[in-house]
């Protein structure tokens, strides 16, 4: 079982109380409406789906239920560093090697 670590309550807590969110720093239209079929459907459905290191937005459902956001690397699905969101992304990985 994965242990996740979440930056609000500060402790590793089984995978089993949190939820995958999707891919995190999205930037999201400030006009919806105004936003043409074709960029409506890449924004809510297209997503890249990287071989190796992704950031995610996840929620601690069944601790705090705060979304944060997460570093992981989908081959190994090895939790590099989770953050709060809001934080932009981190300029260094912790364990990465680039």
């Amino acid at each position: 079982m994965l242990l996740i670590r979440c930056p609000y309550c500060e402790e590793e807590r089984p995978e089993l109380e949190f939820r995958n969110a999707g891919e995190a720093h999205i930037a999201r239209s400030a006009d919806m409406a105004a936003t043409s079929d074709d960029d409506f459907e890449k924004f809510f459905f297209i997503r890249s789906n990287p071989k190796g290191i992704i950031y995610e937005r996840w929620r601690h459902m069944h601790g705090c239920a705060r979304f944060f956001n997460a570093v992981r690397d989908t081959v190994s699905d090895r939790f590099l560093m989770t953050y709060k969101a809001g934080e932009p992304k981190p300029a260094k990985l912790p364990g990465a090697s680039k």
